[in-house]
């Protein structure tokens, strides 16, 4: 067999999902335990990574306050026991004529060739590869800040963090030392949609920690700026629950900067077009999205200004009927909306549930459904006793109640990935290991 070439022949119908986030490993598990189950198709997942952590949690991994290898998920063993296969790779290219996608070459950290470029051949491609973060161009941004849009990156931010805190925890005890040295932890966040109000809420949480357990750094001496460039933070959700979210966050000593736009970033300061400029050592962009740059009107596919592959309303793209999107990467414009649905987890994850019954017509040759978003509404955390969000249309709700709804999203998400008996035992393993080791990590 040509190791360039896999050979996916030994079933009759070949579903290939691109991407294992939220929503392409939840279409894969469903899809797994039923028509993979059955042996009506092959269901074969595609991801760059070996192990997948919820997005909506990286904000708690870059603090510090979740190990993400505690709640890591890992591809190869799921997928053996929920009845698909996993590939890994990154898609670089759609062959549209020959039906089939070419992966990125796998190097190790010494550059080593692991596997050379594969293709891998389908008779239904599902692409769920999510977004990257959107930096619209700003100079300095993507040399000068950290981008939270994975659990690598996620790491990333933590170490440096961790490393900022233990430099001034140094000059600390040092006093008044030869170098009279004082280490300013100054962290600037741009974009105070959900990402970036989450992470200010958890990072002032972990400066709470680190004093728990000795830094004679005190909270309030961690100043961060939380940076928006409209007229109020978590400019999707209701004037209300903004600003009861700023009311929560300013509680917490949090700097708010509204109608700042970022203009330039070096490794000292942040320039805004309004002349003013502030000092940060760590700084995070978190403001905007777009799909991955090589989507961009990728296998001459129908793409938007953000590189969003436009789909119509069974999920399939505009110019191919056996390519379907979802997610983050996708552009659906429901009929009668100017507006596409915003990217976010409940939409992926609705569109895991209507794909698994529309892929499963789309084999047996049946018409499609339509796909109908229902807005559930949105929470925002505000670290581990808080949250704020609207519900049900336009219910606001905040406090523990709230905290306990967005905590239950992920639970959800659990369930659909491993079950009911099984997320409560990882419910009680996190619990017990909450209750035995530290809150933070410190390493």
């Amino acid at each position: 067999m040509d190791f360039n070439t896999l050979d996916l022949s030994a079933r009759p119908h070949r579903i290939v999902i691109v991407g294992g986030g939220a929503g392409g490993l939840e279409l894969a598990t469903r899809l797994g335990n039923t028509i993979g189950k059955n042996d009506q198709a092959q269901v074969i997942l595609v991801d760059g990574s070996l192990t997948h952590i919820w997005k909506p949690l990286l904000h708690e991994v870059a603090s510090g306050t979740l190990n993400s290898s505690e709640d890591e998920l890992n591809y190869f063993a799921h997928a053996s026991k929920n009845n698909f296969e996993f590939y890994l790779g990154k898609m670089i290219d759609i062959d549209r004529s020959h039906k089939n996608i070419t992966l990125e070459e796998i190097k190790s950290e010494t550059h080593q060739i692991i596997a050379p470029h594969r293709t891998i051949s389908y008779d239904v491609l599902v692409v769920a590869i999510g977004s990257t973060s959107n930096d619209f161009g700003t100079h300095g941004a993507k040399d000068q800040c950290i981008f939270l849009d994975s659990r690598a990156q996620a790491d990333k931010f933590q170490k440096q963090f961790l490393n900022l805190y233990l430099e001034a925890e140094a000059y600390a005890l040092l006093g008044d030392g030869i170098e009279n040295k004082k280490i300013d932890l100054n962290i600037a966040i741009i974009g105070a949609g959900a990402t970036g109000v989450e992470l200010a809420a958890e990072l002032k949480h972990a400066a709470r920690q680190f004093c728990k357990y000795g830094f004679r750094i005190q909270p309030e001496d961690v100043s961060i700026t939380l940076i928006e460039a409209s007229t109020r933070i978590l400019p999707i959700l209701s004037e209300k629950v903004s600003n009861s979210a700023e009311k929560e966050l300013k509680k917490m000593g949090i700097k708010i900067l509204k109608n700042h736009r970022v203009k330039q970033i070096d490794q000292d300061f942040i320039f805004f077009e309004d002349g003013h400029k502030i000092s940060a050592k760590l700084k995070v962009w978190a403001a905007g999205i777009k799909a991955p740059d090589f989507l961009k009107n990728i296998a001459n596919l129908e793409t938007n200004h953000i590189n969003q592959l436009v789909v119509t309303s069974t999920l399939q793209t505009t110019f191919d009927k056996n390519i379907f999107a979802m997610g983050d990467c996708a552009c659906y414009i429901p009929n009668g909306s100017k507006r596409a649905i915003p990217p976010r987890a409940q939409v992926a994850n609705q569109q895991a549930i209507f794909l698994e019954k529309a892929l499963k017509a789309h084999i047996e040759n049946k018409k499609l459904p339509m796909f109908e978003f229902k807005d559930k509404g949105s929470l925002v955390s505000l670290s581990e006793l808080n949250s704020v969000g609207n519900v049900f249309g336009n219910i606001n709700i905040e406090g523990m109640i709230a905290r306990l709804m967005y905590i239950s999203l992920y639970r959800m998400h659990q369930v659909t990935l491993h079950g009911f008996f099984k997320t409560v035992l990882l419910i009680l393993k996190g619990l017990i290991s909450k209750s035995s080791g530290p809150h933070l990590k410190m390493h």
